[in-house]
């Protein structure tokens, strides 16, 4: 219990912090706080050029990074013998669940009235039959090894642990003055949204954790970050970085137009320090150990990809009618400073760099969960992989 104390501390405070500056700002609580679905509460400080044009530098700079690694002191994989790959054919769920994406996708974009009320519920099957396909083609090039196949109660736990960790992203919402909200609160009754909203948000986790390991499966992506700088913290340097984490959340409920961003920054220089000092493993653990970036690198992508699904499949529930989206899932976006050059309706292009911050938080709540609660939280099906081809060979 001694080693989890700093964490549980830490992890409160990630609650506390916001609400204390949010506090002090309004006097109370913030406007629209407590109302779910989040709504739009207050109008947006107009487009700001100068605030564009200083995170565009901040974007540019994050795109080097992933474009060109070598120019950050990545080298090159020294050249070692690969073994020979299993010829795997695609799991059975792999075509049923391409059906239940095509359909549920028709159905949302469609609105067909003569299939009323269907198109209120076709997100949760759309993204786990999605999941589903995602799961079959890392599968078919892992040597038939997959998420789902190797581990199948992690998965489970992992969209038990997905419904109620979104609900952290969303408390902290209500601290920057709803970012995004949920236009369609009236489809369903107030136990209704919060009920199929749970359901709805256990397919975030898996989602992302099958795009990262879709990636891992492409060796040469996995290699360009896997031999970079190693940077190590002292312990005094993970307090400071602590201190900072927990200044920033506490500043971002105080000034919530100016430090909107800090939502999805925050949770790292909070988090990873308190677990790190507690002895517990992260994404980070194998950059300060060994300089292998590729867990927190591939896992910043998996979930920019999987973003440009969330958002294309959002905007496409719109797009083809006069009138709004039916389904209690759409969603809309209400960021001051930046609210301009969308890519697809609502969000807004310098957003999609919240994504690659927004996957990292997402795996330390994982194991941040799994570390309280006292179950495993690998996601490694590489182990269950090298085994089935020592069986082969």
């Amino acid at each position: 219990m001694k080693k989890k104390t700093l964490l549980i501390i830490s992890f409160l405070f990630f609650f506390i912090l916001p609400l204390l500056g949010s506090y002090l700002k309004w006097g109370g609580l913030p406007p629209g706080y407590g109302l779910f679905p989040a709504q739009k509460v207050a109008d947006d400080p107009p487009f700001n050029q100068t605030y564009f044009n200083v995170c565009s530098l901040v974007a540019l700079f994050i795109l080097t990074f992933l474009l060109l690694p070598k120019l950050f002191g990545f080298k090159k994989k020294p050249d070692v013998v690969e073994a020979e790959k299993i010829d795997s054919s695609y799991p059975v769920w792999f075509r049923p669940a391409i059906v239940v994406v095509l359909v549920s996708w028709l159905l949302m974009w469609g609105r067909f009235d003569v299939l009323k009320p269907a198109d209120n519920f076709t997100f949760v099957p759309l993204w786990w039959g999605f999941i589903f396909v995602l799961d079959g083609i890392v599968y078919k090039r892992n040597n038939g090894v997959s998420l789902i196949s190797a581990k199948p109660n992690t998965v489970k736990i992992l969209a038990v642990t997905s419904a109620f960790s979104w609900f952290v992203f969303e408390y902290q919402n209500f601290f920057v003055l709803e970012n995004w909200y949920y236009p369609n609160n009236n489809i369903l009754s107030n136990f209704g949204n919060i009920s199929w909203q749970l359901v709805s948000y256990t397919t975030v986790l898996p989602a992302i954790f099958e795009w990262y390991w879709l990636l891992r499966t492409f060796k040469s992506i996995k290699n360009r970050y896997s031999f970079g700088p190693v940077i190590k913290f002292s312990t005094t340097g993970q307090y400071i970085c602590l201190v900072i984490g927990g200044i920033s959340l506490f500043l971002m409920g105080y000034f919530p137009n100016e430090l909107f961003w800090m939502l999805w920054v925050s949770m790292l220089p909070l988090l990873v320090p308190a677990m790190a000092i507690s002895g517990f493993w992260t994404p980070f653990t194998e950059i300060s150990e060994k300089g292998d970036w590729s867990f927190v690198v591939l896992i910043a992508i998996s979930t920019l990809l999987n973003g440009f699904f969330w958002e294309f499949w959002n905007f496409g529930s719109e797009w083809f009618h006069d009138d709004m989206p039916t389904n209690p899932n759409y969603w809309k976006y209400s960021v001051p400073y930046l609210d301009k050059y969308h890519l697809f309706s609502e969000m807004p292009i310098l957003g999609y760099f919240g994504y690659l911050l927004f996957g990292n938080a997402c795996w330390l709540l994982w194991i941040i969960v799994a570390c309280l609660v006292g179950f495993d939280p690998s996601v490694d099906v590489n182990q269950v992989s090298d085994e089935k081809m020592l069986q082969v060979s």
